[in-house]
């Protein structure tokens, strides 16, 4: 029965039949939509994957680039660092290799004066910077340039340093120092530039100086030591032997002024106008202590700027020049002369001008080292330098050495030539060191003829006081030399004031050449002293005799009280003490023993 069911729809499976055909048909839209959409997506996706395939390609082939922008980055950046290397040596290249136009209007349109100073060193540089790279066409091309611009600083420096010396040439009043520290080595670095590029001109400029200083220096001392001559020949002084006068025109005194002449600290020196008023006088020590100090001024002053200006020194090229720098920038400093010397001067002055130099400054800025100190410089290089100042002075030398001459002839007295020959140890040991070799060398001949004079003088009075001593020679037209108390107490007198002069002029105990001479002088003191109480026949008159000008002897020694503390003066009053002591006793000695034969009796 349940298959006859199966097998026989029944009314209401043919409903549910109905119902889903009708559910399905009334979704067959949406099923077709679906349909399509899912059609849509697959193509979609095949579209994806082609792009995205395409894409890879194309991402594989950007990654190359990449790769390639990169190495072509490292090698730019390796090429900058390179051209960065060279660019300053380049740029130093090309700034060498030219010649700015504000550097060729100086030197062609403008006349010579302190703006050229910068520009000339900056001009010299580039000149030997293009010897230096004449390998370079650049070089080489600007070398007429060049050149025609050193000619033409050449020729316009030659004029403007030879003009400089025209008021040397005119006047002798012209002020030397000026000249020389305010103007010629402030444009020290111009003629330097001459010495290097132009040596013809140089030279040319070194001989119109050295012929122009030359007559200047002739003319003003030759006017300077014909004044101090007139001078001289109101005062005439002349050697007097010690036993000479008889103490009737007053006793010989110690001159304290005269003997300040021995040092250059001091009064001032005689001008040649004083030489005007003929009632004007000054001792011969005087007179030779301006001729000396003007000398040693003026000599110093002028080898210390020959020896700056003058001195070759090879220019000294930068090792780098700064991109910024300006072509005219003003320089440290200004070419000036630092020797080291002393800067230290006498109180001289005359007709000629005496003057030492000074280093020059500007704008309050200190001066560098122009040259090395003459001290230092070699043999060989101070020997130009030397023959110069030679030239210059060879003149003034001679007047010198001429006046000199004149000074020991004739001969002044002990005393004062030993002033003059301290005076010319003093110039020299200052000649020394202000290092003026040549001047020296002068001083050094100076006093070769002074010490021989002062010896023959010294023997002099030695041998006429030993004479007066020994009673002379007796003849037949002559009788001994007689001898009284004023004219034994005369020598004392000159003796004493001779000895505490040569003390106070001399500084080292042990000087053979004085205080030889005084120990002679002292022993014929002595025997003239005994020989001239001999003729006193009472034995107590004698001693007594003796003693009272010992005594004499010891006051004047003692007078000098601020040269007691020398070991000379100390020695000479324990000498006369002694000898006064022994003149005592005795007198004591013969008292007693005539007192004794008297009880006798």
């Amino acid at each position: 029965m349940m298959n006859d069911e199966t097998a026989i729809p029944t009314q209401d499976t043919k409903s549910e039949g109905g119902r889903q055909r009708l559910f399905y048909h009334g979704q067959a839209k949406d099923f077709v939509d679906l349909h399509e959409q899912v059609e849509t997506s697959v193509n979609l996706l095949d579209s994806l994957e082609t792009f995205l395939s395409t894409f890879q390609k194309d991402l594989s082939s950007v990654s190359g680039q990449i790769s390639e922008l990169q190495e072509r980055s490292t090698d730019i950046d390796n090429r900058l660092k390179s051209r960065r290397r060279i660019e300053k040596p380049l740029s130093s290249l090309l700034s060498d290799l030219t010649i700015p136009p504000l550097l060729a209007v100086t030197i062609l349109d403008t006349d010579v004066g302190e703006p050229w100073i910068a520009a000339i060193t900056d001009f010299e540089r580039r000149l030997d910077v293009l010897k230096a790279r004449s390998r370079v066409k650049a070089a080489r091309d600007l070398g007429d340039v060049a050149e025609g611009l050193r000619i033409v600083a050449a020729t316009k420096l030659r004029t403007f340093f030879l003009a400089l010396l025209q008021p040397i040439r005119t006047s002798v009043t012209t002020n030397m120092q000026v000249m020389q520290t305010s103007i010629f080595l402030k444009y020290r670095a111009l003629y330097a530039f001459l010495q290097r590029q132009a040596p013809n001109v140089s030279n040319e400029i070194q001989r119109a100086y050295t012929s122009a200083a030359r007559t200047y220096y002739e003319t003003g001392f030759r006017r300077y030591i014909r004044s101090l001559g007139w001078i001289k020949a109101r005062t005439l002084e002349k050697h007097e032997s010690i036993i000479s006068g008889n103490g009737d025109d007053g006793e010989p005194s110690l001159c304290q002024d005269r003997l300040a002449y021995a040092k250059i600290e001091g009064s001032g020196v005689v001008l040649a106008y004083m030489a005007d008023d003929k009632s004007h006088k000054e001792p011969i020590e005087a007179i030779l202590r301006s001729i000396l100090l003007v000398l040693m001024d003026n000599a110093t002053a002028e080898y210390a700027f020959i020896t700056t200006f003058f001195h070759s020194e090879p220019i000294a090229l930068p090792l780098a020049k700064e991109h910024d720098s300006t072509l005219f920038s003003p320089p440290a400093t200004l070419l000036s002369p630092d020797r080291g010397y002393d800067d230290r001067r006498s109180n001289a002055g005359s007709e000629v001008g005496s003057h030492v130099s000074r280093p020059f400054r500007s704008n309050g800025q200190e001066p560098r080292n122009v040259t090395a100190r003459p001290s230092l410089m070699e043999k060989a290089e101070r020997a130009p330098l030397d023959a110069i100042w030679k030239q210059v002075l060879d003149p003034v030398l001679e007047y010198c050495k001429i006046f000199l001459t004149t000074v020991l002839e004739p001969m002044p007295p002990a005393v004062p030539l030993l002033t003059m020959i301290r005076l010319t140890e003093a110039v020299t040991a200052e000649v020394q060191k202000r290092d003026c070799p040549p001047l020296e060398n002068f001083l050094f001949t100076v006093r070769l003829q002074m010490w021989p004079a002062f010896q023959k003088i010294m023997s002099e009075h030695c041998d006429t006081l030993r004479k007066l001593a020994e009673g002379g020679a007796a003849s037949y037209f002559s009788r001994a030399a007689s001898t009284t108390d004023a004219s034994v107490s005369n020598v004392c007198n000159r003796y004493i004031v001779m000895f505490n002069s040569f003390v106070i002029l001399t500084d080292q105990e042990e000087e053979t050449m004085i205080f030889s001479n005084l120990l002679r002088l002292r022993q014929e003191l002595t025997k003239l002293i005994a020989r001239h109480t001999e003729s006193i026949s009472d034995d107590v008159a004698k001693a007594t005799k003796q003693s009272a000008m010992y005594e004499v002897l010891l006051q004047e020694l003692n007078r000098g009280t601020h040269l007691s503390t020398h070991p000379k003066s100390q020695k000479e009053l324990a000498y006369w003490a002694e000898k006064e002591e022994e003149a005592r006793r005795r007198i004591v000695t013969i008292s007693q023993s005539r007192r004794g034969g008297t009880r006798g009796w």
